[in-house]
């Protein structure tokens, strides 16, 4: 399994922390060291789309530039943002055989990973 994120962030910590309590086996890539893919964002947006990792919630979306973020008009537009603002992508993402998912939910964690 795999887990992307940023490790100062609150969420991904809590999501590590979820995962190291119920015994559960990672690696981790920091998006801020490591970056992205762009071939991952793609996989991801394919899966998923976009818009589902795409955090306009953020201080970083917020701080942008209003032209910059009146420029996204495609999913080649989106992805070349996040690739280069990688804090933008709702953390933690986690990929463990098939299963996708962006951000921490403590129920959806124990039915993927502790079947409950």
């Amino acid at each position: 399994m795999k887990v992307y994120g940023i490790t100062n962030c609150n969420t991904v910590k809590k999501a590590l922390d979820w995962l190291k309590e119920n015994k559960v086996a990672y690696d981790f890539q920091d998006f801020k060291k490591l970056g992205v893919s762009t071939e991952k964002l793609q996989e991801w947006d394919t899966k998923a789309g976009y818009e589902k990792f795409m955090n306009k919630q953020g201080l970083t979306w917020k701080q942008l530039d209003p032209a910059v973020k009146e420029s996204i008009k495609t999913n080649t537009d989106a992805l070349q943002l996040l690739q280069q603002k990688t804090s933008m992508i709702k953390r933690p993402v986690i990929e463990d055989n098939g299963f996708l998912f962006f951000g921490f939910d403590e129920k959806v964690y124990a039915d993927h990973f502790l079947g409950k």
